[in-house]
């Protein structure tokens, strides 16, 4: 390989890191940035490092030989206070933009001091905070020696969400990006109202019928999100990034993928295995 080849290669990747860089700097939101754990990735990575480990590693050790916790009152009280979060989201979402005043085509986000957009401004960064404190779902998992609900799905998904959510705070706190949010809000107003139920006890969870419906809809989010942000792609003028809206939509796809796997591994398989088996009794006693 010839030096200018090599070196007309590594000008090209200088210059695309170079691109990558100037974007994040130029779309750096100014309002945000002295908000609390929204000034750098730094703090939110040592936070996810931290829980990572604690549900990989340091938690299961310390539980090998410990009975389960039952947490029971510390679960009421966290499923309660994050349906309360969830619907103040969801409100200040809806007041925020999503109301009638938001485009759902193309909505830039306005980086001014009106009420309106710092009103969302706020629900943006809310939700970043809300992300980081359902880390603790799987910390109580653990805690109570649940393993199963450990997954790879569920530590992705509680991985990625702050991690989308910094992203949000520290660049698009606000405009068209924030429908996931509004949704997500929805849907988590139901998912801790069944937890909080579910917390009762036995004889609450026999009526709790209704589990695999939550994530059915977390599907259907998903699906909206890959529509919402993939349409953005055939919109020559509208003022959004095109990449990001990739990586959104990308990431979306990804996520309706895997929540539906785990619907078909965890409900449709075992319909068909009780289908199977009835018909098999029943074939032993004809």
């Amino acid at each position: 390989m010839s030096a200018s080849i090599v070196s007309l290669r590594m000008n090209t990747s200088t210059a695309m890191v170079d691109r990558m860089v100037n974007f994040f700097v130029e779309h750096e939101d100014l309002r945000t940035k002295s908000w609390f754990l929204s000034n750098s990735p730094g703090p939110l990575f040592m936070i996810l490092i931290a829980y990572l480990y604690f549900c990989l590693s340091a938690g299961p050790r310390y539980m090998r030989d410990r009975k389960p916790y039952e947490l029971k009152t510390t679960l009421l009280v966290y499923n309660a206070l994050q349906v309360v979060f969830s619907w103040i989201l969801l409100y200040e979402g809806y007041k925020g933009g999503w109301d009638g005043y938001y485009n759902f085509k193309c909505q830039p986000v306005s980086y001014t001091t009106d009420p309106r957009a710092m009103r969302m401004a706020r629900a943006v960064w809310l939700y970043y905070i809300a992300k980081l404190t359902e880390l603790l779902d799987t910390v109580f998992f653990v805690l109570r020696k649940k393993e199963r609900q450990v997954s790879f799905l569920h530590l992705y998904h509680h991985t990625m969400m702050p991690i989308c959510a910094f992203i949000g705070v520290k660049y698009f706190a606000g405009g068209h990006v924030t429908l996931l949010g509004f949704i997500n809000s929805f849907i988590h107003i139901i998912m801790y109202t069944y937890y909080l139920l579910a917390a009762l006890g036995p004889q609450v969870q026999k009526y709790l019928w209704w589990k695999k419906y939550l994530t059915i809809m977390q599907i259907i989010q998903f699906l909206i999100i890959f529509v919402h942000t993939g349409q953005l792609q055939f919109q020559p003028n509208c003022n959004i990034s095109k990449f990001i809206a990739g990586l959104l939509t990308f990431n979306a796809a990804l996520f309706t993928y895997m929540f539906s796997s785990f619907y078909v591994r965890n409900y449709m398989k075992n319909k068909y295995q009780s289908n199977a088996t009835d018909q098999a009794i029943a074939t032993k006693i004809k």
